[in-house]
């Protein structure tokens, strides 16, 4: 090896850059013992409990105390280490994972010029929220469906809608499909500006390692939250637009009359529809017809629901309870138009208030023109929490010189009034008004806690959002189930590393069984501080990850070990086996490591969360141990051996009772192809027969739906609970099903039940009937007990998928298999110039991966989940992979073959190449499963089905690599050897 001094200064250098990026982990896990240990002893406890008041703020004080600190090289802060640390994924530590949908239609709202939002623009509205797309295709969505309604005047219609846009300012004469570009980068820049300001909120909330990044195409953005236990406060915090407003309010003896006529109205039963003179009249009988029954349907009378708070000079209406409000907002949207007038606008409080008997209050909010607020909320530059001691929990905010001239006019008109001060179309408070107010300062109160007032300054301060945001999806993991998953994972870990090395030595003897050892951790230590460079996530699937990456190391070790043996028995010496064996042995290497970091980059560019971080983690560990195994250890093996150091001298690659396996065989692999053909035949009928009866179970990955994880202290009936669940989210066409998880003292609940609302009330609604319906089997455990995934009981943990992002992540999944099994044809023609090998390979993955996606048809089979979600494409991704490394060997030997006998027949050849590989496709396939075995049986639950699609890959691959693949590439080789010598005859 002509490099070996640039091979060890790198070598060097990595060993030290990750080392040092290393070290932040260790400091840091040493000052957070240190809090904990602290924190424990002030709270009179033996093990950290964040539930524990005491322990809680112990440990939160000291970490806020040593923040700032320098302690690591005099340097670096203890906050700086925490952010530098190889952090833990939610899996590991618990949290939250919520991807979040900017609403595209908002934004087009918000850049329309109000006077020209005519039906068919509404329509048009209508139409993109209710067939979501991309985010690149909500604008062409829209533009073709208004021009479809346009016509003609299209183009002029959509000019005038969007002529405040700057760039169509800029350029009048713009056609149409200009328009149209810019409406597209107006979009993308405003939700690049929701991220920003997303971004913004989770710093100022104090989450530790999040990880926050824009979905590209999709308008979407994921954000990774470890160890947050509030996540009903996060998606508060997350979906707040910020669109604060101060209004002028009307004073309840203002308009009385006029409500009370309204709700005398309702409770009668009478149209919502004016009754109209004449010519009118018969025109709209119709409508008043449909109106009466629909006033008429309801039980409860309007004047029960809203009880009158009936102070002439206050703006309050009325107050209800938070499961009326919804009912009296329907009543005030039916009759409010024709009795109310029209600028008022009847919002609730934020809260219940103790001021008003713990209920909501309903307030009487006047607008300015065109509906507006008299003064929005652009002008203020400055909000912050602090305490007052008659009012407790406030918001201060400061406002810039324009802000301060608004308010001083808006106040001074509202004198011995009340002025209201709304933020998202809820009522945070709405004081008196004694005097004018110069200055612009002014503070929001409201019974706050001390987090809800952090949070209003949070979201004030961030900055407004330009359109709602949806959670197109939620993931909630509990620490409890994090820990479990911490300590399986290890475990699979440590056990798969051990079996591996004794592997290695057991086949190819300790000195070069050590060898490959070496390398492999040497692999683990460069994977595990380029992450940490990274800054990266440690996940469950991550650990998976770099434990697979350990099997297909061996693969190289295995690949350089056979073909020093082949040299060896060559007759060639020590000295020349091991530069023979390495240099022949590379090409395959590099090919098979290149193709499965290929399908690594497919999966990590349309993956997202744990999926994402296992593909990263898969590619750095093949990059790591393509490193190791191919330079760093044959510069200590060739060492060894030169010098004749420990006895390397006179090393044989082998062991006594390995030596003859799988040496010398004469299989006929190509003449067997026909009865092999047979066998394929049948089992591809029986696979497609499979589909036709069975079918198979998405996940709600791809389905849409909740899942719910919920530990028993014992052991239940998964039937019973699906029987007593079934009535109560098992109705209307939706579905609900119950499996086990890990034992029979833990069950998964998934179902689909109003998932197509967009009802914040929903997910309570479904606790709620969870809770409901397992009661029998929890015993004494309350509904917060069992609500809150902090415990070690009850739901542990929770995953919403919206439909939008299950269908977008379904068609991802689709094309992420055609493009995985394309690009490996494209790279299989690359690199052998031969279409034969590229169409044998190309088929023999697509059969594998048909196959095992078959085989998940048999769910309900096993005592595990077998559902076509996001893990399971990823297992399907990384078989494809696996496989065209198998596949790449054979073909490199035949290629080698066809340049040292190039008269020597092509089916001899084939074969001659398939049965000097064996032992390396044997060995590389056994050290795969061992590590995948080791996984499934001590993994977990969450990774369970991943590894039972991988070792069917494997064993599938396996077989499809040496009686599928080669059979047809051979056929498509003799077929193009006789059209060329047809040719020359």
């Amino acid at each position: 090896m002509q490099t070996k001094g640039f091979i060890k200064v790198i070598t060097v250098a990595l060993i030290l850059i990750c080392a040092f990026y290393l070290s932040f982990s260790f400091v840091a896990n040493h000052y957070e013992t240190k809090g904990e240990e602290q924190a424990m002893a002030m709270a009179h406890i033996s093990s950290p409990d964040m539930s524990n008041d005491t322990y809680k703020r112990a440990y939160n004080d000291y970490m806020s105390k040593i923040a700032k600190q320098k302690v690591w090289l005099g340097y670096y802060t203890f906050q700086q280490v925490r952010e530098k640390q190889l952090g833990l994924g939610l899996d590991l530590k618990g949290g939250m994972n919520v991807t979040l949908q900017i609403s595209v239609p908002d934004i087009l709202k918000a850049l329309a010029n109000p006077a020209s939002q005519n039906k068919n623009f509404n329509q048009a509205i209508a139409y993109v929220e209710n067939n979501r797309t991309a985010q690149d295709e909500y604008v062409k969505s829209f533009c073709n469906k208004l021009q479809q309604l346009d016509g003609a005047t299209y183009k002029d219609h959509l000019y005038q809608l969007f002529r405040n846009v700057q760039k169509v300012k800029d350029n009048p004469n713009a056609n149409a499909n200009q328009i149209e570009s810019y409406l597209t980068d107006e979009v993308n820049s405003m939700v690049d500006n929701s991220y920003k300001v997303l971004r913004t909120r989770i710093d100022k909330f104090g989450v530790v390692a999040p990880n926050i990044q824009k979905l590209q195409s999709t308008g979407r953005i994921l954000l990774e939250l470890p160890g947050i236990k509030e996540p009903e406060r996060v998606k508060k915090l997350l979906q707040g637009t910020a669109n604060l407003e101060f209004y002028e309010t009307y004073k309840w003896s203002e308009i009385s009359g006029q409500f009370n006529d309204m709700v005398q109205a309702a409770d009668n039963g009478e149209s919502p529809v004016a009754a109209k003179t004449d010519s009118t009249a018969k025109a709209d009988s119709t409508m008043t017809a449909k109106a009466k029954p629909a006033a008429a349907k309801s039980k409860v009378k309007f004047g029960q629901l809203l009880q009158m708070y009936g102070r002439g000079d206050y703006c309050v209406v009325g107050v209800a309870a938070a499961k009326d409000t919804m009912a009296i907002d329907k009543v005030i949207k039916e009759y409010g138009s024709r009795f109310l007038p029209t600028d008022l606008k009847l919002l609730w409080t934020v809260k219940a208030d103790k001021m008003l008997g713990d209920r909501f209050g309903l307030i009487a909010i006047k607008t300015g023109p065109q509906g507006k607020a008299q003064m929005n909320g652009d002008v203020v530059t400055q909000a912050q929490s602090e305490y007052e001691q008659l009012k407790g929990q406030v918001v201060t905010m400061k406002m810039n010189d324009e802000g301060a001239r608004q308010w001083s006019r808006l106040t001074g008109a509202n004198v011995n009034r009340q002025v209201a001060v709304v933020l998202d179309d809820q009522v945070y408070s709405y004081p008196n008004v004694n005097g004018q107010i110069d200055g612009g300062n002014t503070e929001i109160s409201g019974n706050f806690t001390v987090e809800e007032a952090n949070d209003l300054a949070n979201v004030l301060q961030s900055g407004k959002m330009v359109a709602r945001v949806n959670i197109a999806s939620e993931s909630v993991i509990g620490p409890s189930l994090g820990q479990e998953s911490i300590n399986k994972g290890m475990i699979s870990f440590v056990v798969a590393l051990v079996l591996l090395m004794i592997m290695m030595i057991s086949v190819y003897g300790l000195k070069a069984g050590n060898i490959a050892n070496l390398g492999l951790i040497l692999n683990l230590f460069f994977t595990f501080g380029i992450l940490a460079s990274f800054q990266s996530v440690l996940t469950l699937p991550g650990i998976a990850g770099i434990v697979l990456s350990l099997g297909m190391a061996v693969d190289a070790n295995v690949l350089i070990f056979e073909r020093c043996k082949e040299e060896l028995r060559n007759g060639k010496n020590l000295k020349a086996a091991v530069k023979d064996g390495y240099s022949n042995a590379f090409s395959a290497i590099f090919d098979g490591n290149l193709t499965s970091i290929i399908t690594g980059v497919i999966l990590a560019y349309l993956g997202t969360g744990p999926i994402r971080g296992f593909a990263i983690t898969l590619i750095i560990g093949i990059c790591c141990s393509f490193f190791t195994a191919v330079f760093a250890t044959r510069l200590v093996l060739e060492n060894f051996v030169n010098k004749n150091r420990f006895g390397f001298g006179t090393m044989t690659f082998t062991t006594s009772w390995a030596k003859n396996w799988m040496q010398n065989t004469k299989f006929d692999f190509i003449g067997s192809r026909k009865k092999v053909g047979v066998v394929v035949a049948a089992v591809v009928v029986v696979v497609i027969a499979l589909f036709a009866t069975l079918g198979l179970s998405l996940g709600i990955d791809f389905s849409g739906g909740r899942n719910y994880v919920v530990q028993f202290s014992h052991p239940v009936s998964t039937t019973e609970i699906q029987e007593q669940l079934t009535p109560l989210l098992g109705t209307n066409g939706s579905t609900v099903s119950v499996i086990t998880i890990d034992n029979n003292t833990k069950v998964r609940v998934s179902t689909n039940y109003k998932i197509a609302s967009n009802d914040s009330t929903v997910d309570n609604e479904i606790m709620k009937k969870l809770y409901q319906g397992m009661k029998p089997q929890l015993g004494n455990m309350t509904y917060d007990q069992f609500s809150v995934s902090d415990e070690t009981q009850g739901v542990v943990s929770q995953d919403v998928v919206g439909p939008a992002i299950a269908s977008d992540m379904a068609w991802g999944a689709t094309w992420a298999v055609i493009l995985s099994i394309i690009a490996m044809g494209l790279y299989i023609l690359l690199r052998f110039r031969n279409v034969a090998f590229s169409l044998g390979a190309m088929a023999a993955v697509a059969l594998t991966a048909f196959i095992v996606i078959g085989s998940f048809t048999l769910h309900g089979l096993f005592p595990f989940s077998m559902e076509i979600d996001q893990t399971f494409i990823a297992a399907i991704l990384t078989v494809i992979g696996y496989q065209i490394n198998d596949t790449v060997v054979v073909f490199d030997r035949v290629r080698e073959y066809r340049r040292l006998f190039p008269k020597q027949d092509e089916k001899l050849r084939f074969n001659n190449a398939l049965n000097s590989t064996l032992s390396r496709t044997m060995m590389t396939s056994l050290s795969t499963l061992l590590v995948l075995l080791v996984i499934f049986f001590l993994g977990g639950e969450s990774i369970r089905a991943f590894n039972f699609a991988m070792i069917l890959g494997v064993v599938i691959g396996t077989f499809c690599s040496l009686f599928v693949a080669s059979p047809i590439a051979y056929l498509l080789v003799g077929k193009k050897n006789k059209g060329l010598d047809a040719a020359a005859k």
